[in-house]
This record gives C-alpha cells, sequence and structure tokens, in this order.
C-alpha cells in the first residue's frame, strides 16, 4: 500500500472525529421540532399552566383595587341569619343597607330564583326599584345545572356564573359573552355587567373594536378574544368570548365587610360609595370557592378562593384594562413561540459546543435557565405570556444532545488519532497533522526525532511552543497560506531542534477536509540540511573558481598589455602597432578611405640622455607620449617602436592637408619645454609622413616610406615634417 493509499485510509476514519458549528444549527432545530410537536400533542400543557401560576405568584403585587367592596357571607353571619338559604326578608334589608349608600353598582353572587320566606315580596319589589342592581344565573349548556336570575330583572341587569376550568379544575379563562344555541343572543357575564355599569358612569360603554375584527373594545383597550391555543392551551375549548384572566392578586386581596355589620350599620358609607359591591358567600359549608393561579403553592394543596373574590378579580382586570392601567393578558404568535423555543435550543447547543466543560456548560446553563424564567416574569408583568417550560426542555435537551455527541466524536478522534498515527509511523519521512488552531494532533516518531522531542510533549501544541517566535512565525505562515488558499504548497524552512542543530527542510502542505467539513493540514517534512551543506560547498567551490578565473583573465590581460605596450610609455609596441595598422588598412580598403602614418623622431635625445642622464631621458619619453596622446583624436594611434621613435596611425583623414595639419599640431606640442625637478630641457622632433593608399598599399612599406620621409626631415634642418616622395617609394 503506497503512503498516499495510507493517509487516505487514515482520514475515512479521522473524518467523524470533530463536529463543524453548523451541526450545532442542526442539532437546535432537530430539538426544537421535537419539543414544539411534543408540545402540540398536549404533553407540556399541565407544566406549563403550573410554571404560569408560580409567575403569576412571583410578581410583585399591585396596589388594592378600591373600586370593590366584597360583603362577605361566612359561617359567623350564617349563625347570626340562623338559615340557610338566607331568606328573602335579609336579604332585603342588606340590600337596601347598601343602595343607601349610593355605590355605582351592587353585585348579588347568591342565586335568588326561588323564594325563600319570609320577605319575598319585599325582595322582589327591591329589584325593581334598584337599577343599579346585577343579579346572578347559571347557563346549563356548560354541562351544569341551569339555574335562571331573579325572574323580576331586566337583561342588563342579569349575568351568567358560569366560569372555565382547566384540567386541573383552574381558573385561568373568564368568559364575558356566551350563547348557549346558534341563534340565541349572546348574553353578558356577571362580572362584565358589573363592570360595565361602573364603566357607564365614565362615559365608557361596549364597542365593536376599530379594528375591524370584531373584538369587544371598552374605552382604547381591545380585549382579544381567546383561541385555542393561546398562552401555553392546546386544543383548548375556546367556546364563548374568553379572555385570558390576569388576577390582581391572591386571597384577601379585595376589602371585605362582615354581612352582619352592613345589617347593623357598622360600616360607614363612604366604604361603599361610588364603588361596586359585591354580596357572596364566603363560608366554607357553602362550598362557593373556586382554583385560580393564585391558588397554587409549591408544597401542599392549592388554597381555593370564595367565588365572589374570583368575581372580583374578574371585574377589577375588566375595568382597569378598560381604563388602560393595567395589560391585558395577550401571547405571542405561535411562529414566534417556537422561533423563541429554537433560541435557546441554539443556546444550549452552543453552550455545551463552546465550553466542552461539564462543569462550566451546567454553570451556564443553570444561568441560562434564570434568564428564561426571570424573562418571562418580565413579561408577563407586561402583559405577555410566553412559554418558559418549552425554552427550558430546549435548552438542556438541545445541550445534552451536543455533549453526548462530542463525547462520542472525541472517542471516536482519539480512536482516528490512534490509527492514523500507526499508519504514518510506519513512514521515514517526518509526518504531522494540524487543526485550523495550528495545533499538532498527529505526528509520527520520525517528526518527534526530527525535533529532539517526546512525541507526547508536540501533541496538541503550536509551533509557538517549541520554535523561537522567528521560526514559529515563519511555519505559521505557510501554514495559514494553505488553509486560506486551500491549495498544496511545499516550502523550504529553517528550524533548530532541541539539541541546538539547525535542520534545512522541505515541507509539502496540503489541505485535507472530513466529511464533516473539519479542515486539517498534513506535513510531509523531508530533512534537506546535507543538500544544503553540499549546495554551499559548490557555491564556495564555483566561487573559487570564478575569482581564480578572474585573476588568470587578469594575469593574462596584464600578459596581453605587456606583449603588446611599451613598458616604459604605456603606448601600443611595434607588435600592436603593425596589427593595428594592418587593421586601419583593411577597414579603409574596404572604404576607400586614407590613412596617414606620422614616423617620429626626437631630435638630440641622444645628447639629454649623456648630459641629463637616462632618468631624465625616460622621463621625456614619457611626457612625449603623453603629449603625443594628448594632442591627437581618440580613433588615432600612438606607439612607440623603440628608442626614441615614435609612430601614429591617422585613420580616415580626407585629404593630405589633413596627416600635414597633425603633424604641424604635433610639432607645436613637443617644442614646448620640459621642466623636470626645475631643470628645463627642450626637444624637437622630426616627421614623416607616408598615405595609404597613395604611398603603398602594404604596411611595411608605408611604415618606411614614413621612416625615410622621416630622415629627409633631420636632413632638412629637423623640428619639420615631410612627405614621402614618389622616388623614395619606388625605391623600397
Amino acid at each position: 500500500m503506497s503512503f498516499g493509499d495510507r493517509l487516505n485510509q487514515g482520514w475515512k476514519f479521522l473524518r467523524a472525529a470533530r463536529w463543524p458549528p453548523q451541526r450545532v444549527l442542526l442539532s437546535a432545530l432537530g430539538v426544537t421540532g421535537c419539543i414544539v410537536a411534543i408540545r402540540l400533542a398536549g404533553l407540556l400543557q399541565s407544566w406549563e399552566l403550573a410554571t404560569f401560576d408560580q409567575l403569576i405568584r412571583l410578581r410583585p403585587l399591585p396596589a388594592p383595587d378600591d373600586r370593590l367592596v366584597i360583603v362577605s357571607i361566612d359561617e359567623p353571619d350564617l349563625r347570626e341569619v340562623g338559615q340557610f338559604p338566607i331568606p328573602d326578608a335579609a336579604m332585603t334589608r342588606l340590600i337596601q343597607q347598601i343602595a343607601q349608600a349610593k355605590p355605582r353598582a351592587i353585585g348579588l353572587d347568591i342565586y335568588r330564583d326561588i323564594p325563600v320566606e319570609p320577605g319575598h315580596q319585599s325582595l322582589r319589589q327591591l329589584f325593581k326599584t334598584t337599577p343599579n342592581l346585577v343579579g346572578i344565573e347559571h347557563i346549563g349548556d356548560l354541562g351544569g345545572p341551569n339555574i335562571p336570575p331573579p325572574p323580576v330583572l331586566p337583561k342588563p341587569q342579569i349575568g351568567f356564573n358560569n366560569i372555565v376550568h382547566d384540567a386541573d379544575d383552574k381558573v385561568r379563562r373568564g368568559l364575558l359573552y356566551f350563547s348557549g344555541h346558534e341563534n340565541q343572543e349572546a348574553r353578558q357575564s356577571f362580572a362584565l355587567a358589573l363592570a360595565l355599569m361602573y364603566l357607564s358612569q365614565e362615559g365608557i360603554s361596549a364597542e365593536t373594536a376599530s379594528d375591524q375584527t370584531g373584538f369587544l373594545q371598552l374605552g382604547q383597550t381591545i380585549f382579544r378574544r381567546f383561541t385555542a391555543y393561546d398562552g401555553s392551551y392546546v386544543h383548548a375549548d375556546e367556546g364563548g368570548y374568553q379572555i385570558l384572566l390576569n388576577p390582581r392578586g391572591p386571597a384577601n386581596t379585595f376589602r371585605r365587610v362582615a354581612m352582619t355589620d352592613v345589617m347593623r350599620g357598622k360600616i360607614p358609607a363612604q366604604v361603599f360609595r361610588d364603588r361596586i359591591v359585591l354580596i357572596g358567600y364566603t363560608a366554607i359549608s357553602t362550598n362557593d370557592f373556586a382554583l385560580m393561579s393564585y391558588s397554587s403553592n409549591l408544597l401542599g394543596a392549592p388554597l381555593p378562593i370564595p367565588g365572589v373574590e374570583l368575581h372580583a378579580n374578574i371585574i377589577s382586570q375588566i375595568i382597569s384594562g378598560a381604563k388602560g392601567e393595567k395589560p391585558m393578558l395577550t401571547s405571542w404568535a405561535e411562529p414566534v413561540e417556537w422561533l423563541w423555543i429554537l433560541v435557546w435550543a441554539g443556546l444550549g447547543a452552543g453552550i455545551s459546543w463552546k465550553l466542552r466543560s461539564f462543569k462550566l456548560s451546567l454553570l451556564a446553563l443553570l444561568t441560562a435557565i434564570l434568564a428564561i424564567g426571570v424573562i418571562g416574569l418580565w413579561l408577563l408583568i407586561q402583559g405577555v405570556w410566553i412559554p418558559v417550560i418549552p425554552p427550558f426542555l430546549a435548552l438542556t435537551g438541545a445541550a445534552i444532545v451536543i455533549t453526548a455527541h462530542i463525547a462520542r466524536s472525541e472517542e471516536e478522534l482519539r480512536r482516528s488519532k490512534e490509527f492514523l498515527g500507526t499508519i504514518i509511523n510506519t513512514i521515514p519521512d517526518p509526518i504531522y497533522v494540524k487543526d485550523r488552531l495550528h495545533r499538532w494532533i498527529v505526528l509520527n516518531e520520525a517528526f518527534a526525532n526530527l525535533l529532539r522531542q517526546p512525541r507526547e510533549a508536540l501533541l496538541e501544541r503550536s509551533g509557538y511552543d517549541i520554535f523561537s517566535v522567528q521560526e514559529a512565525a515563519s511555519f505559521h505562515q505557510y501554514d495559514e497560506m494553505v488553509f486560506t488558499s486551500g491549495e498544496a504548497h511545499q516550502n523550504e524552512e529553517v528550524f533548530t531542534d532541541a539539541d541546538g542543530v539547525t535542520h534545512h527542510t522541505e515541507t509539502k502542505r496540503s489541505l485535507h477536509r472530513d466529511a464533516a467539513g473539519n479542515v486539517f493540514l498534513v506535513g510531509i517534512i523531508r530533512d534537506i540540511t546535507q543538500r544544503k551543506r553540499m549546495e554551499e560547498e559548490l557555491k564556495r567551490t564555483a566561487a573559487e573558481l570564478l575569482r581564480s578565473n578572474a585573476e588568470l583573465q587578469k594575469s593574462a590581460s596584464r600578459l596581453n598589455h605587456f606583449a603588446n605596450h611599451d613598458s616604459l610609455t604605456g603606448l601600443p609596441n611595434r607588435k600592436l602597432f603593425y596589427e593595428q595598422l594592418q587593421q586601419a588598412i583593411q577597414w579603409a580598403a574596404d572604404r576607400h578611405q586614407l590613412i596617414g602614418v606620422l614616423f617620429l623622431d626626437l631630435d638630440g635625445f641622444k645628447e639629454i640622455n649623456d648630459s641629463k642622464g637616462h632618468n631624465v631621458g625616460d622621463l621625456v619619453l614619457k611626457t612625449v607620449a603623453a603629449r603625443l596622446s594628448g594632442c591627437l583624436r581618440g580613433s588615432d594611434t600612438v606607439s612607440r617602436l623603440g628608442g626614441d621613435e615614435f609612430t601614429v596611425i591617422l585613420p580616415a583623414i580626407p585629404s593630405a592637408q589633413d596627416a600635414a595639419r597633425v603633424a604641424e599640431k604635433v610639432l607645436s606640442t613637443l617644442s614646448r619645454p620640459f621642466v623636470f625637478e626645475g631643470d628645463t630641457v627642450s626637444v624637437t622632433t622630426s616627421i614623416g609622413i607616408s598615405l595609404y593608399p597613395n604611398d603603398a598599399q602594404d604596411a611595411e612599406i608605408l611604415v618606411k616610406a614614413a621612416d625615410g620621409a622621416m630622415y629627409q626631415a633631420k636632413q632638412h634642418g629637423k623640428s619639420c615634417y615631410k612627405f614621402a616622395s614618389s622616388h623614395l617609394v619606388e625605391g623600397l
């Protein structure tokens, strides 16, 4: 099996070892779907309603509503009357006593559909003459007996006493209207009738909502009708016109006065004036009690409240809502609730994914659970009932799912690392695997040996923990280049191992992605230290060869210079002169040009040597050479043939007159005295001139012709020039 096959096989085991964060969302969605399905099946309703009750109890209690007063009929009152039901005469006296105080409304929360002698006629007459009195009935269509209202009361003064019980027998919803049959006119509840009677004196009456929904509107408040899935309810009975109850407080929240105290005149009239007065039983023996949210206790049995106080809570809610004092209880639409649950599921999954510590995750989850409760309580105070149990279950459920998967993934990762480590340990080249945090997660023994470190000391660590800052930064840069581009790269690097030895390496980096989307970097290293040393040796050898070659070339150049130049003046010597003259002749022949050759011989140079010495003679020769070079063109060639003889090649001259002008210039230049260390020496020269091709076409003949002309110049008196004559050239 090749290395590539082994590596691919190892990656197949490693693919499931890491779980990308996008799976957190998938887990949250899955858990949310399960929670919503369980909720829609109604399996969470009892928990949610119980939680709602506890949140209701945790709310700060508002100030007592002094618009309502309850005239309670308790056990001592029944004993005082001595009869049950209370006779109509006693009831008449009680109502008259209250009516004299001029309350806005009187609610008789006692069934009076049949006479209770004595005093029935008096009570009937009182009903007729008390327009702010509201009687009560019970509509049999809700499953109970049909108990009619007092027969003499008109419809506006009658309200039904039906209440809606949940599965746990608690009342969390109130009925405002109800119609027993499809075509029957809707009847108002006892609480609504009293509230409307109270509000009518403040100019507030029942209207149809302005938002075209058909709901009841009192003042600026719309009393939205309860639906089967409001709050935590699932497929609840939504018959009649129901609203969610937002009770004011537990038992004894409203002011109570005893019936016997009222009948004896012990209660001041201002207690009842301009208020709603409710008359009802509070005696345990009458069994007129109900359970509501405030009845719940964490420990022990729930505490019921009298039915008359339940009505007081509903009346207070209607009046407070109509006057904008207290929000009506509402709930979110179902899609919003599902999103709310999803958010907490995502948070639970995210906490477990990020922290990966049981203790830290537990602490964070407890904090999140507390946050759910606080948010739920705060919104309930604002009048919004949101789910609390579903997000709690989603939070913990998603956290458990992620925690379980992380545990399983880490175990799979451990096994995959072991398997991949076994594979790469069979390969002699150093190999490592890094995660996205640039940590070594898998490496073979060859890599550990290269770094001179135990393998256990390298795992889960980065280059900054092992190498110098500069080396680690270089490795990090190359790794990040591969992570960013996704393309394989091969780079040369230098690092120092634990023993202080510097290594040159060549690393091929490539990226691998598992099925879950996790990205890993695989590096295969080759130690090229020996190769680098050999390259350095070769470079040094090549450099030495280059230096030797340069020196040889320099020596050859010097030898060539010595061979072709005069050692004293540095001018071209006889050999180089003839080579250049031959080249000039060839060039002139191709272009039909004239060439002038000047042959110079210093006049009286032997006397200078004899009288001044050879040192001065040499200085004269050097100076002559310098003056000749300085007064001629750059294309002209000045040579020293030997002794005091000099030659000049004048290429590409237009005519013989140009050669003559050059000769005159030379004579003038050399005629100036020479001063050497305060001693003045005068030297002149005689010049012979020959022309190509006029005088000759051969270099040797041209030089001899110029030489002959020079002798003619000397015979003519020296310090002058002469052209080669035709007979002279013919004799050569």
